[in-house]
């Protein structure tokens, strides 16, 4: 359990929304509504006079620290040896493709792959034009 959050592995930081902030607000609700109860539709549901793109985002953010968590447990146990390739099982391998320094579909071993893919989803919750944490604001892509 030590590994697991050695800064120098796969475990990232958990994401966190500023205090006083409009998103930090709704985080707070969000974890609220989770721990009310099993009622799945009404835990989702938007909060009366907020903004859906918020609502997102922080759900977003929540997620990615979850699955990061997750991640982060079981890092140790699958290896560039062990774990040659990214796969769902036998009928489905999964290759990794970028605009920078994997132009086509590329072979990668699991670790590599998920590292690669955490890095680039953290990269689009820090860019400000697709997430931004100002108040007021609406992302680039949903103006």
């Amino acid at each position: 359990l030590k590994q697991v959050f050695n800064k120098d592995k796969t475990f990232r930081p958990r994401k966190r929304f500023e205090p006083g902030t409009q998103r930090f607000e709704l985080y707070k609700k969000a974890q609220a509504s989770l721990k009310s109860g099993l009622d799945l539709k009404a835990v989702v549901q938007l909060p009366p006079g907020e903004s859906i793109n918020d609502w997102i985002a922080v759900h977003v953010v929540d997620f990615f620290n979850r699955i990061n968590l997750i991640y982060g447990t079981m890092s140790e146990y699958c290896t560039e040896k062990s774990c040659p390739i990214m796969s769902g099982g036998l009928k489905y391998e999964y290759r990794w493709q970028d605009e920078n320094k994997y132009k086509k579909p590329t072979k990668l071993s699991a670790p590599k792959y998920m590292c690669m893919l955490m890095d680039w989803i953290e990269m689009l919750i820090n860019n400000e034009d697709i997430f931004p944490t100002r108040i007021g604001e609406c992302a680039l892509v949903l103006c």
